[in-house]
């Protein structure tokens, strides 16, 4: 095992598909010589050269574009979009396109692509560098939609999105970038697309999450149990398909939710596990579902005061568990 951040874990991921598989290219604005913006793919130019490791202009829809022809012609692209604040450009790429190849086609063609995208705020990019574009992708049938919080889970995730014969939306928290740690086996491996990790267990009430907000839970989890509530962390891991057996079966032994994202919450994540769980444990739930999410308003704002109002933090999670326990 090693120690590693999420950032290395990412970098790792890729460096071991290139190695291992020579129809695995990465493009993307600024990834080879200066080894992207946050440095994912330092390194990789000298490795693996120009031929596979693309400094593109600045055009997301043209990256996407090329990505997608490469995928129906038996490549497989790993695109970097530095800021997932940039992926509006390419979504009749990908939503219009990419999703739709497969079943356009009868299965004669398939993109096997993955597009890569820092998102998430706390990091004091303001309006243009820190949203949460995940229920956009979800809602398409066509797409995966991956956003992993532990190293272990970024690292598997990515070589598994990689080896897939659909488009992939890998969603990475650029907070958890270089502030989570974990071990990492150094052997091979990989973890499932669509299927969540119970990553606390507990009996009292279920929180569900992904991304920056499941070290929050975790933290709030371990906070509420000083007061004798017992809480289960289930992590989504994957955002579209949705694992609804892990959902079911942690709720109907809790029967209580709370579903927590940093994502506004009309018509997010949490809206659709909601309707999972009201359609398919309704009659175990000792209490309203609760979500918690980020407030309805635009975009993230510049000021560190109001964005530390936007996010969502420990003490916001304990306090919805202990209004939700006395329910």
């Amino acid at each position: 095992m090693q120690e590693i951040n999420i950032i290395e874990a990412v970098r790792q991921a890729m460096y071991e598909e290139m190695d291992r598989d020579d129809t695995v290219f990465i493009l993307g604005e600024d990834i080879g010589v200066r080894g992207g913006v946050f440095l994912a793919t330092d390194g990789f130019l000298e490795s693996f050269g120009a031929g596979r490791v693309i400094d593109t202009p600045i055009s997301e829809s043209a990256i996407a574009g090329i990505a997608l022809g490469a995928a129906m012609q038996g490549m497989r692209p790993i695109v970097e979009i530095e800021f997932a604040d940039f992926m509006w450009p390419v979504f009749n790429q990908i939503l219009g396109e990419a999703a739709r190849i497969r079943y356009g086609t009868e299965g004669k063609l398939q993109a096997p692509l993955v597009l890569r995208a820092p998102y998430g705020g706390g990091i004091r990019g303001g309006l243009y560098h820190s949203q949460s574009p995940e229920a956009y992708f979800a809602h398409t049938p066509g797409l995966k939609v991956v956003a992993p919080a532990t190293p272990f889970d970024a690292k598997g995730l990515l070589k598994a999105a990689i080896r897939d014969n659909d488009p992939v939306i890998f969603l990475e928290h650029k907070k958890t970038y270089r502030l989570v740690k974990g071990q990492v086996p150094t052997e091979e491996y990989t973890v499932p697309i669509g299927k969540a990790d119970v990553k606390l267990e507990g009996e009292d009430i279920t929180i569900v999450t992904y991304g920056l907000m499941l070290h929050h839970c975790v933290e709030a989890a371990r906070i509420v149990k000083e007061n004798n509530i017992s809480v289960e962390v289930i992590d989504l891991r994957t955002l579209r398909p949705i694992d609804h057996k892990t959902l079911v079966t942690s709720v109907m032994k809790t029967g209580k939710v709370l579903i927590v994202h940093e994502d506004t919450q009309a018509l997010g994540i949490g809206a659709e596990v909601s309707a999972i769980l009201a359609e398919e444990v309704f009659d175990y739930l000792d209490a309203p579902i609760r979500r918690l999410a980020g407030p309805e308003v635009p975009a993230m704002p510049f000021s560190p005061t109001l964005e530390g109002e936007f996010m969502i933090v420990s003490q916001d999670i304990v306090n919805a568990l202990a209004h939700l326990s006395e329910y």
